[in-house]
Order: C-alpha cells, then sequence, then structure tokens
C-alpha cells in the first residue's frame, strides 16, 4: 500500500479463497460470528483500528464501523477505488453522507433502517417516564439518603407528538399504545395516512406543538432539519411540556432550549445534545428539568442480532445481484 494512505494493512488469510478470486467485503463484526453470510465473497474484519486488514482498494461493500468518529469512518473511503456499496449500521447517515463527494460514481449508500427500531424506542419510553415521574430528582434523593415523595406526572392522559415518523417514530408509538395517552399525532416531511392514522407535513408543526405535552424528536438530520427545534418551534410548545430528542442533537437549538429550560417553562430529556460528547462544564448537565444520556438510543443488547440479520440479508442480495435494501444515496 502506498505511503500516503496513511495506514498499513495485514494479509488477510480468508477461507473463502485467495486474493482477488471473490468480491472483498469489509465487516466491523467478525464474518464467522454472522451465519449464513454468501460463501461466494471474500470477508475481512475491520472495525477502526489503525491498520487495514487487506488492501482498501480491494474492497466492493464496506460496512462502516459503528460507533466511531466520522474521522475513523471514512479514513479508508479514499483508497477504496472500486467500492460499490458503504452500509452503515445506524439509521441516520449525517456522518458518511459528505464523503460521498469523493467517491466514483454508481457508489450506493445504505442505512440501517429496522436495526435500532426496538432499542431507540425503548429509551424513548425510558426518557419520557423517568423524566415525567421524576425518577432523577429520586436517584438524587437515594444518593443522599432522602425520602423525597409526592405526586408526579403520569404518561397516561397526556397528549404526545411525534416528530419524525419513520420506522423508529412507528415503534415509539407503538409503546405508547398501553400507557393510555389521550392521543398521539405525527409528524413527517410529507403527508400519508397510515393504520393508526393520518401522519400530518412538517409544515403544520406550528399548529400541532401547542397542544403536545410531550413532544418526541426521531427526525433525521437533514439541512431542513437542523436547527428545527429552535426558538420558535420551542416558544410554540405548551407551558409545561416535555422535549425528547432520541434523533440528532443538531435538530435542537442548544442556546434556544437552554433559554426555556433555565427559566422553569419547559422540561427536556435528551440522549443527543450539541455539542457531542457533551462537555464538562457545559450548561446543560446542570440545567433544570433536563435530563441527560450518552447517545445510547443505539447500543444495547438488541443492536448485534439485528445488526446481523441485516448484513446476512444485504451481502445475499449483492451476491445475487438483488436490489439492496435501504438504499439512500447513490454518487454520481
Amino acid at each position: 500500500m502506498s505511503a500516503d494512505h496513511g495506514d498499513t494493512f495485514r494479509h488477510h488469510d480468508s477461507s473463502h479463497g485467495s486474493a482477488g478470486e471473490r468480491p472483498l467485503v469489509w465487516l466491523p463484526i467478525p464474518p464467522e460470528e454472522i451465519d449464513g453470510l454468501p460463501c461466494d465473497l471474500e470477508y475481512a474484519h475491520w472495525d477502526g483500528g489503525p491498520g487495514f486488514p487487506t488492501d482498501p482498494a480491494r474492497c466492493v461493500f464496506y460496512c462502516v464501523p459503528y460507533m466511531k468518529s466520522v474521522e475513523v469512518c471514512v479514513r479508508p473511503l479514499s483508497a477504496m477505488t472500486n467500492l460499490r456499496v458503504v452500509q452503515t449500521l445506524t439509521a441516520g447517515i449525517d456522518h458518511m453522507k459528505p464523503a460521498l463527494a469523493d467517491l466514483a460514481p454508481g457508489v450506493r449508500l445504505c442505512n440501517a433502517r429496522g436495526v435500532h427500531d426496538a432499542s431507540t424506542a425503548e429509551l424513548a419510553l425510558t426518557l419520557i417516564l423517568a423524566s415525567l415521574r421524576g425518577v432523577p430528582d429520586f436517584v438524587r434523593g437515594q444518593d443522599a439518603e432522602e425520602w423525597r415523595s409526592g405526586f408526579r406526572p403520569a404518561l397516561a392522559d397526556k397528549s404526545v407528538l411525534i416528530v419524525g415518523y419513520g420506522a423508529i417514530g412507528s415503534a415509539i408509538e407503538d409503546r405508547l399504545v398501553p400507557f393510555e395517552c389521550e392521543r398521539v399525532a405525527r409528524v413527517a416531511r410529507s403527508p400519508r395516512t397510515t393504520e393508526r392514522g393520518l401522519v400530518h407535513p412538517i409544515d403544520e408543526l406550528p399548529r400541532l406543538l401547542p397542544d403536545a405535552d410531550v413532544v418526541v424528536l426521531v427526525t433525521p438530520l437533514t439541512e431542513t432539519t437542523r436547527g428545527l427545534a429552535g426558538a420558535d418551534f420551542l416558544a410554540s410548545m405548551k407551558d409545561g411540556a416535555l422535549l425528547v430528542n432520541v434523533a440528532r442533537g443538531p435538530v435542537v437549538d442548544t442556546k434556544a432550549l437552554l433559554a426555556e429550560v433555565e427559566t422553569g417553562r419547559l422540561r427536556a430529556a435528551l440522549d443527543v445534545t450539541d455539542p457531542e460528547p457533551l462537555p464538562a462544564g457545559h450548561p446543560l448537565w446542570h440545567a433544570p428539568g433536563v435530563l441527560i444520556t450518552p447517545h445510547v438510543g443505539g447500543p444495547s443488547s438488541a443492536f448485534l442480532p439485528r445488526a446481523k440479520r441485516l448484513l446476512r440479508d444485504q451481502l445475499t442480495r449483492f451476491a445475487n445481484g438483488e436490489s439492496l435494501r435501504h438504499l439512500v444515496a447513490t454518487t454520481g
């Protein structure tokens, strides 16, 4: 490998055949741990380490390492001159999309729709319930050996607004069903009708926000949604409402949110922040009524089984020359 790539690679002794005989796939999960992978492909394991497992120029299908920095994820791309598919293990692809401009035409980018639905929806419900019922205050009370009793809001009889009604948004609504909410409203980029009812277009947010007790953000990060929950959005929310962000940090204007929570008018439960990771000393850490988790919507025991199923299906399709699922962009 030429020195200008800045990395070394070690020979990959694949059981699928000698180098060059089969299309090469880079996986962040050891291939021997994924049952049912097509045997007419060659596999190399790379999870973002300093060395590359093979010459990146041989890779045709690149599955991006999970929970690694953008710099790590895009590092081999410039050397992947024969690349045909980039597969993320995240539903969001904002960290990879800028790198597409430097790839050859025809490279397909696929996301991991479905992999994080259960885990992220669970966390969204956890954040809603913990925030409404005051669980953080109970934990602090336990640490201080104080019995902090009293009435707290329930999710029952509340109105919930889901902003970003894709697979994860739908999974969140599935889990809201037994909680006796007064109503659930849904917002997406464009209107449609589902089995559960109408999905409103995003331009109806100003009308819907004032009626919501809980607003859940689960929209992808795009130029349209960046700063979506800004000063006007937050000002439209009713007094005492709870904002839950399980999308991406920059969907919320942090300065505008701080202005609202510091007065006590709104509360927030955030799995993602802007900036992220949230640095020590940032005012969000100690803002009143704010619950923060460190971007843990996806990484749970639910991740690996679903990620393996996705990769097995996608690679079988790829090996058979079939259409790939969850295609979100093609270069060129």
